[in-house]
Order: C-alpha cells, then sequence, then structure tokens
C-alpha cells in the first residue's frame, strides 16, 4: 500500500485530466495536504471543492506556472499553510501542434515555457525546503511524444528536455535525500483525446497500441503515487512509460 499518511504535495496543472486523477489518488492515500496549482482558478476551486467536501486537505492556487513570480508566491503560500513540501508532481503541460514548416514562434515558445521552464520555476521555489529536511519526491510528467511525433516539434523537444532534467536533478539531488523520477504517459483517455475523431483513435488502437486501448488518467497516477511513496525509495533518475507498449504514431 502506497501510504502517504503525513506528507505535503504541491501538484501543477491539477484542475482536471491527469492532474485531478494524481490528486484523487493522494487523497485516497491518506496524503496530509495537496496544494493544487492551476492556472484556471475556477476549475481548481471546483475541482477541489469535488474532491475533498471538507476543504481540510486540498489547497486550490491560481498559479500560472510559466510565470516565476506566480509560482514564487504560490509556494510561499504552501509553506505559509503547510510549512513543508515533501512531494512536487510537475505536471502542468500544454499543445500547440503544428507542422514544423507552419509552427510560429509564438506556439514553440508557449510550449517551452509551461513544459520546461516551468519545471525550472517550481523545482527552485521548493528543492530548497527539501534539500534542507534530506528528503524529497519530484516526479516530472514527460510523455511518449519525447520520441517523436509529427506536429509536435515544439511539444516533444519539451518532453524530451523533461527527462534530461529529471536525470540531472537526480544526479545532483540524490546525495540529499531526494527522489527524482519522471513518468511519460502514452495514449491516456482525456478530454482532448475525446475531442479526436474515432477513426483516428481506432487507427492508433489498431496499429499503435499493444494493449488494444487507452489507458485512463487514474493508470498514471498509480505510477506518480508510487513514485511518491516511499515504497519507491531505492528508484531515481527513472522515466517510466505509462503507455501500453506504445510507439508514436
Amino acid at each position: 500500500m502506497q501510504n502517504l499518511k503525513g506528507k505535503y504535495a504541491i501538484v501543477t496543472g491539477s484542475g482536471k485530466g491527469i492532474g485531478e486523477a494524481i490528486v484523487k489518488k493522494f487523497l485516497e492515500e491518506e496524503i496530509a495536504g495537496v496544494a493544487m496549482l492551476e492556472w484556471n482558478e475556477s476549475l481548481v476551486n471546483e475541482t477541489a471543492a469535488r474532491l475533498d467536501p471538507s476543504g481540510k486537505r486540498l489547497l486550490p492556487l491560481r498559479c500560472d506556472v510559466s510565470n516565476w513570480e506566480d509560482v514564487k508566491t504560490a509556494v510561499a503560500r504552501v509553506l505559509e499553510e503547510y510549512k513543508t513540501v515533501d512531494i512536487l508532481v510537475n505536471n502542468a503541460g500544454i499543445t500547440r501542434d503544428a507542422m514544423f514548416h507552419k509552427m510560429t514562434e509564438e506556439q514553440w515558445n508557449q510550449v517551452i515555457s509551461v513544459n520546461l521552464n516551468a519545471l525550472f520555476y517550481s523545482c527552485k521555489e521548493v528543492v530548497p525546503t527539501m534539500r534542507e529536511k534530506q528528503y524529497g519526491k519530484i516526479i516530472n510528467v514527460s510523455s511518449i511524444s519525447a520520441l517523436g511525433n509529427i506536429g509536435q516539434a515544439n511539444y516533444a523537444s519539451s518532453k524530451a528536455a523533461v527527462q534530461g532534467f529529471t536525470k540531472t536533478l537526480a544526479k545532483e539531488l540524490g546525495p540529499k535525500g531526494i527522489n527524482v523520477n519522471a513518468v511519460a504517459p502514452g495514449y491516456i483517455m482525456t478530454d482532448m483525446v475525446e475531442t479526436i475523431p474515432e477513426d483516428i483513435c481506432n487507427n492508433w488502437i489498431n496499429n499503435f497500441i499493444p494493449l488494444h486501448r487507452f489507458g485512463s488518467p487514474a493508470e498514471t497516477a498509480s505510477v506518480v503515487c508510487f513514485l511518491a511513496s516511499d515504497e519507491s525509495s531505492y528508484i531515481s533518475s527513472q522515466c517510466i512509460y505509462v503507455c501500453g507498449g506504445a510507439t508514436t504514431g
């Protein structure tokens, strides 16, 4: 059992999808508190109220993770409320897909800012606390697209960089008792996938996913929870692909 009693976490991009599933799983494992960082304030407040009607274990915070000042303010609020951070899950991410010859500088910069720069900002604010207490779990959400995917030069680059960032921090922070790992989801049934035409989804299922189905946010959340728990105490610098054995299309 991946019990998280007495632990406090930050999960970015936690208003819906995989982020919401991670928060839900943490609550099931009896975590003491989770700060939910999300740019959409009304969404994160609604999600927090639904997952924790008592309002005692969730701290929803509006935060643009691509803005360092926003992250500083949010983490300061978390430390004021919880006094510490044991677990950091960098889940926030966006796509701005386009074939490379049509991709704009704005599309490139937006994805890099949210998917990569945000990790630098959140870790800069949280790692000092973890170093001081000689304990911490950092889980960064990458993607199967890190292996390369048509129309995703920006997204694939950012998610590949997440893996390099993860392995570097694991080497630097390991001596301080901090585990750093990544999770790379594949074809997960989120709101974004539900808008994709059925024939395209069937093509993916039949030709690219050996398990012949999409994954669920909960299946990704279970792996994140394992990496956040002390059951994974000797695992660091790894990227676990939660993808049903899939390859990119």
